[in-house]
């Protein structure tokens, strides 16, 4: 089923469209992006993507120029010797790059993008769906985190970093769709119309957010089915007081809130300077916005 038919399920929250770029670490022919690109244009986005040209998982925030292509790129969605950069043949919006995550957002940032927008630069940097949950220890390895954390710190453009728990790759034109891929999307963009909707500044400065969805099975295959919680990265042990919510100034982690089942997805407030839970004031910006969309847990 296609991603148009099941958005009619959810609430569109009426962002007005915005510049949004698109990149991830799995690859930009993995199926959960093009699902979401898809998405996001449906619900009236300006979407460009820039992805690397096969999977780079794990690669963290590597930034190295791009190299010419010798081989296929990934599913054989680009021929062989076809240099370091490139776009599809019927659709310039989708765009790969020769090299890591980070690369290739920076040059969606830089080169890619600004040409589709009269020169002007996104409004919100969107990583993922990523194929696989990027939870606590996970975080700093994860290329689509090192996405959002280069987009949010040294572009300083507001990112989301968006994970799935369904795992297992899937090529751009695997046919039918399966849920997971498009309860992604869906999720996604439902999330990433709350944030535009909030109104700029959609974030504080130096933040990204990690949102991590559980698998998509039993009940969860319904999206009204799913809560969103405020979570934090790394256990706080040790760490300042978080943001007071739910009666505590002590928010769940993250991965408590994917391990206690129910359909919940975690977000956390990341600071892009080391990867971890941002502040307690910052925390509160983005609960101030959101908190209509937050349940406990």
């Amino acid at each position: 089923m296609r991603a148009q038919h099941l958005l009619s399920v959810l609430p569109i929250l009426g962002a007005n469209g915005a510049r949004i770029l698109q990149s991830n670490d799995d690859g930009w022919a993995e199926l959960y992006i093009r699902s979401l690109n898809e998405a996001l244009n449906d619900a009236g986005h300006d979407v460009v993507l820039s992805a690397p040209a096969e999977n780079k998982s794990g690669s963290g925030s590597t930034d190295v120029e791009p190299s010419p292509r010798t081989s296929a790129c990934e599913y054989d969605s680009c021929p062989a010797n076809s240099g370091p950069i490139g776009t599809n043949e019927t659709n310039t919006r989708l765009n790969w790059v020769n090299s890591y995550p980070v690369t290739s957002v920076r040059y969606g940032i830089d080169t890619i993008a600004p040409p589709f927008w009269n020169g002007e630069a996104p409004e919100l940097i969107v990583s993922g769906p990523n194929v696989g949950s990027n939870l606590f220890l996970s975080v700093p390895f994860s290329g689509t985190v090192g996405v959002a954390v280069y987009a949010s710190h040294d572009a300083g453009i507001p990112a989301l970093a968006f994970s799935g728990a369904s795992d297992g790759a899937l090529a751009y034109d695997t046919s039918p769709v399966p849920a997971r891929s498009t309860v992604y999307a869906q999720l996604a963009t439902q999330f990433t119309n709350a944030v535009l909707d909030a109104g700029a500044p959609y974030l504080p400065e130096d933040v990204w957010l990690n949102v991590n969805f559980p698998k998509v099975e039993g009940n969860c295959t319904d999206p009204a089915n799913f809560q969103w919680v405020l979570s934090r990265i790394n256990p706080g042990i040790f760490s300042d007081e978080d943001v007071e919510w739910c009666g505590s100034t002590r928010l769940p982690t993250e991965t408590s809130v994917i391990d206690a089942g129910g359909c919940r997805i975690s977000v956390s407030v990341g600071d892009s300077t080391d990867k971890t839970t941002a502040p307690a004031d910052k925390q509160a910006v983005v609960l101030e916005k959101l908190s209509s969309m937050f349940t406990c847990l």
